[in-house]
């Protein structure tokens, strides 16, 4: 693991104590609290006495020493690095995090909303790839040779103001690309200037929350809901309203029992996370009546809206708000691949300025060059091309899932969200567990996403399938392995 850094070393020559001990004690102190790792490559003794201004002679003296006790060890050809095999590191705790004793520490103040519910678990369902993970997309059927040549294209013709700071909302070039797609495809009443470019849907909905929700606000959410938005609400400080989910999506009259007088609810009308079902246009009405009465904000997360396979298109639920009470958030993620970390933001006129203040204090605008690769990949086609192969594609898997679930677990299984996106919920057999079963897949490396997770209340045992990255053809075999697996949970 060469770097060649020098680590942080200051000599001070008014110490009584020797140059060459000073720096000797620098590289041990940066070896044991492991500030340099086992193998990192040090500088040349020339090198750091120039940085050091100081004579090369203290230096051979230290580098002498930390050789002889094990600290470094020399290459011949290659120079000095930390040694591989430390005898006294052994000794350290193996926390990176608190690598020395704290004495007689003073208060550490934070902010309470960090520590809100849920903890961060890396759980491995969220990170494993393959077989059920959830959030997937197809890879091997991306156009990587394209997307080379146009990251190429304009990596080779760079702007100067290309370079520099730009308009907080997004390229507009870019944000007119997506203007156009969204009202052609999806039905939603915008222009250009109301779309802010962000970084994932996640970004767009913790700025949301900076922008509408104050401490104590109660919104309310799906029950079961994207885990993340309890999240966002936590740190925001505001207070989630779980409002019960059926076949026509949020029930309306539910949440207006429970909390008439919300500052905002977030939903999934278009295919809801996680149980699939498309909120019907009476309850669409509904919620856009609630919300102009109360003075409420509605927040649309259309994450995964491209892929419908039974029935005809759903239009955006923003296309049907006359009072501008809808903030529509959509992403590429689900489209193109997650690590892109490109999204937008559909803001009402009067609440451009609020949502340009936050973001002035997140990160300013975003990145230049994957925009510009964007709005060339919409403007010459290969966008919509991309979505109707990769359509035809998920068709054929979530049908290749739900013929072997059927054939394994018995036509009476109960499936639910299959109409749409790149993920079916499978409702478990009582006496299941969820998470104990999904926990107990992971190690053989099937990615089950527990049900349980997503609600905040009393939850239901289920599993989250997606069937984005996985093959057809290793589809059966991959449901054959979980039902060998779900074997040893039956009693």
């Amino acid at each position: 693991m060469a770097s060649g850094f020098s680590p942080l070393i200051a000599v001070d020559r008014r110490d009584r104590k020797p140059l060459h001990l000073q720096i000797y004690e620098a590289y041990r102190r940066a070896i044991l609290r492991r500030n340099l790792s086992a193998g990192q490559q040090v500088p040349s003794s020339r090198q750091l006495a120039l940085e050091l201004r100081v004579s090369r002679i203290p230096v051979l003296n230290a580098y002498g020493q930390l050789l002889a006790e094990g600290y470094f060890e020399a290459r011949t050809g290659a120079g000095t690095f930390v040694s591989s095999s430390l005898v006294e590191r052994r000794k350290v705790s193996r926390s990176r995090t608190s690598p020395l004793p704290r004495t007689n520490s003073s208060p550490r103040p934070v902010s309470s909303q960090s520590n809100v519910v849920p903890r961060f678990k890396p759980n491995p369902w969220i990170y494993g790839w393959g077989a059920f993970a959830v959030g997937q997309v197809s890879l091997d059927h991306f156009p990587f040779p394209l997307w080379s040549r146009l990251l190429a294209r304009h990596g080779q013709r760079v702007h100067a103001r290309a370079l520099h700071f730009s308009d907080p909302m997004g390229s507009k070039e870019f944000r007119t690309g997506i203007a156009t797609y969204l009202r052609t495809v999806r039905g939603v009443n915008c222009d250009p200037e109301q779309i802010m470019i962000v970084s994932g849907s996640q970004q767009a909905l913790e700025m949301t929350a900076r922008v509408l929700l104050e401490a104590r606000s109660r919104v309310w959410i799906e029950e079961p809901s994207y885990w993340s938005i309890r999240r966002v609400l936590g740190l925001a400080g505001s207070v989630p309203v779980p409002v019960a989910v059926d076949h026509e999506g949020l029930n309306v009259a539910a949440g207006i029992k429970a909390c008439r007088h919300a500052r905002a609810a977030f939903v999934t009308p278009s295919h809801q996370f996680p149980l699939g079902s498309t909120m019907s246009a009476a309850r669409r009405i509904q919620l856009l009546e609630w919300a102009e009465q109360v003075g409420a904000w509605i927040i649309e997360d259309d994450y995964d809206s491209e892929y419908r396979y039974e029935g005809m298109p759903i239009a955006s639920l923003q296309g049907l708000d006359h009072n501008s009470r809808v903030i529509y958030i959509g992403t590429l993620s689900k489209t193109l691949f997650p690590s892109l970390r490109v999204g937008y933001v559909v803001i009402p006129h009067d609440l451009l300025a609020r949502f340009v203040n936050v973001r002035l204090a997140m990160d300013l605008y975003p990145p230049h060059l994957y925009q510009a690769v964007l709005a060339d990949f919409i403007r010459e086609g290969h966008f919509a091309r991309h979505v109707r192969r990769t359509k035809q594609l998920y068709h054929e898997r979530r049908g290749a899932l739900i013929a072997s679930l059927r054939e394994q677990f018995g036509h009476s299984v109960e499936i639910m969200g299959a109409d749409a996106g790149l993920h079916l919920v499978w409702m478990l057999p009582r006496g299941i567990r969820d998470e104990e079963l999904a926990e107990r897949a992971a190690e053989e490396r099937l990615w089950l996403f527990p049900l349980s997770q997503c609600y905040l209340g009393t939850p239901l045992q289920g599993l989250i399938l997606g069937f984005g990255s996985t093959p057809t053809r290793a589809i059966p075999g991959a449901v054959r392995h979980l039902r060998r697996i779900v074997g040893g949970f039956e009693s």
